[in-house]
């Protein structure tokens, strides 16, 4: 993560550390529209979302000596902007988890993808706050059963059947969309 300084070329990451405000300033530039994108991932409403990648950036910026460089610095400020989104959900609001299901259930679960041909993100509007985390946390951040479970105060259970029942209920709605196109277009 390399720029230019007049004609001196610096680490970013040093910068960021000094607490120098043009290389935050840089840093919010360059990555604004990308965490905004997995802000709204997690929360429906744009206004909140935006409060949420705001305090994410403030923790950045506060906190960036916590950063150990062991792995790239924009995925552990991604994992900042994830977990000011799980906890706006868990201070904001009430997520119910269905019951567990039964093992031999879960062992029919595939780890297909649907490919969308339309903004991913009005699919995922759709879901409930539960699932679009368990969905989000697993396939888009590739956390483990096992890490939901422990992020989520949930079984391992709760979250494979939750992960099952987001993509089922995201195929039902592509079905659905797709279905209305071929009875628009006939």
């Amino acid at each position: 993560m390399k720029l230019l300084f007049g004609n001196k070329k610096d680490d970013l990451l040093s910068r960021l550390k000094k607490q120098d405000p043009a290389a935050q300033k840089i840093f919010y530039e360059q990555n604004v529209k990308k965490f905004l994108s997995v802000s709204r991932s997690y929360i429906n409403d744009l206004y909140q979302a935006e409060d949420c990648l705001i305090k994410a950036f403030c923790k950045i910026f506060k906190n960036i000596e916590s950063f150990r460089e062991e792995g790239s610095f924009d995925g552990w400020a991604r994992r900042v902007v994830v977990n000011e989104c799980l906890n706006f959900i868990k201070s904001h609001k009430t997520v119910f988890y269905l019951d567990e299901v039964s093992p031999s259930y879960l062992e029919e679960i595939h780890e297909e993808e649907v490919s969308f041909d339309f903004n991913a993100q009005q699919l995922l509007d759709q879901l409930s706050d539960n699932y679009r985390m368990v969905f989000n946390l697993h396939i888009l951040e590739g956390f483990s059963h096992q890490e939901i479970a422990d992020t989520l105060n949930i079984s391992i259970a709760v979250s494979k059947t939750q992960l099952f029942r987001a993509k089922e209920k995201l195929r039902k709605i592509y079905f659905q969309q797709q279905k209305q196109l071929k009875n628009e277009h006939v």
